[in-house]
């Protein structure tokens, strides 16, 4: 399960990498329920007087341990949140049945839907509008305390089992929280690569909707296998992209008029370089082909249905002088620009 979890973040393993606070909102769990932290926290070895302190961290490692530990010692994988336990097991169930799915819209359907059978305190909602999807959580009751790390754990889990059921990153275009910055906010990004807001009407994600019609890649063999070790998918972001030379392409096409370095496209897709380029060649094409692909494309379409100047037509794909568009054209199409116009355009 965790070979496909991002490997830029293997080193969040050995450094710190998740907020003291959240460490903090587990134990609120153990005094809803009068029980004594003290075992989790000596078998994650986070000393106790380092909880207060609000620059620490732990790494990921030892909130997989605290985490998994604390659900089975309370018996609650909500760790408190609710007004009744979810059993340790709950979420494995709530797993299971959204697998036999025809794809990931289906799937995050089911999991919503049987989310309420778990509990009704807070409710999720999947919804689809102008090609972007939605997950948004409704709260019924005070959470107090532990609203953030609630919200946050929450959608976590969702968007965490949706990458692993589809074998795929999926990006995000916001992530919205209906409290203030915490003084942590800077892992926000982290958990939740794009936009992030504060201070919205209610917590929620929004990603393309075109990753809802992704068919899934796993089986329950799978599921046994990952849900021996399920918290990481919670805390690091998911490696591969499915749909990642689709975005580039679109992007491209949009604006063929800038200079798009790997650095801007990162930028903008909220990923590495280095990664960028690794999921690229993983799906066998190179950054300069898609470049290439969508310069053409926009090129073409420019020469067939304007009457545009050949020095425009050159600015609107991304050259600087007519000269070098002509060299590039005639290597795309075997015709110059002229050329090309004239005999297909009637």
């Amino acid at each position: 399960m965790t070979d496909n979890l991002d490997d830029a973040d293997s080193a969040s393993q050995r450094q710190g990498s998740v907020p003291m606070a959240f460490i903090r909102a587990i134990l609120l769990g153990y005094r809803r329920y009068g029980a004594d932290p003290a075992n989790v926290l000596k078998a994650a070895q986070i000393a106790p007087h380092t909880l207060t302190d609000p620059c620490a961290k732990v790494t990921t490692a030892q909130m997989e341990i605290i985490s998994t530990l604390a659900m089975q010692e309370l018996d609650d994988e909500a760790l408190g949140w609710f007004a009744r336990r979810l059993p340790w097991g709950s979420y494995g169930m709530l797993c299971r049945a959204s697998l036999a799915s025809p794809n990931l819209g289906v799937t995050l359907k089911r999991w919503c839907r049987h989310h309420r059978l778990l509990t009704q305190d807070i409710e999720l909602k999947l919804s689809v509008a102008r090609a972007v999807a939605s997950i948004t959580i409704e709260v019924n009751c005070d959470l107090g305390e532990t609203e953030e790390f609630c919200l946050v754990t929450s959608l976590r889990y969702i968007l965490g089992y949706a990458c692993w059921a589809i074998d795929s990153r999926i990006p995000l275009i916001e992530a919205h929280f209906p409290y203030a910055a915490p003084p942590h906010h800077s892992v926000y990004p982290r958990l939740f690569p794009g936009a992030i807001s504060f201070d919205a009407g209610q917590a929620g994600i929004s990603f393309n909707a075109d990753y809802l019609d992704l068919p899934l890649r796993r089986d329950e063999s799978a599921l046994r296998q990952m849900l021996q070790r399920a918290i990481p998918l919670t805390v690091l972001p998911y490696r591969r992209d499915r749909l990642l030379v689709q975005r580039v392409r679109q992007i491209l096409r949009h604006r063929t008029d800038e200079m798009f370095t790997a650095d801007s496209l990162a930028a903008q897709l909220h990923i590495s370089v280095r990664t960028l380029h690794r999921q690229l060649q993983d799906e066998g094409v190179a950054l300069q082909r898609l470049k290439d692909e969508a310069r053409r494309d926009r090129a073409v379409e420019l020469l067939n249905r304007s009457s545009r100047p050949l020095k425009q037509v050159a600015q609107a794909v991304g050259f600087r002088n007519e000269k070098s568009f002509s060299r590039a054209f005639r290597v795309w199409t075997g015709l110059a620009p002229a050329a090309f116009r004239k005999q297909h355009q009637p």
